[in-house]
């Protein structure tokens, strides 16, 4: 842990992405990451290295990445048809 203090500044005319109220977002550096948070709803995220926003959600069953079914593969031989010949 730094001993520097964590500045956090609020960002003008920014909107809540959970709560929609205005000028109630902050942002300041979580672990050399840029960080949101919301004073109002308590809403935080972090930004990607494209500042992109990565919310901090807790895993849950329902939130939890599906995994891909698996694939049954069957191999399939066709034979020709007598009764279908061309003449």
């Amino acid at each position: 842990m730094s001993d520097q203090p964590i500045i956090k500044r609020f960002i003008a005319g920014a909107v809540c992405p959970a709560c929609t109220q205005m000028d109630t977002i902050r942002t300041f550096e979580d672990e050399g990451r840029p960080a949101r948070e919301c004073v109002s709803c308590g809403y935080a995220d972090t930004l990607d290295e494209r500042g992109n926003a990565v919310p901090r959600e807790v895993p849950t069953r329902v939130s939890k990445p599906k995994a891909a079914p698996e694939k049954k593969v069957q191999t399939v031989q066709f034979f020709p048809n007598p009764k279908l010949k061309k003449k």
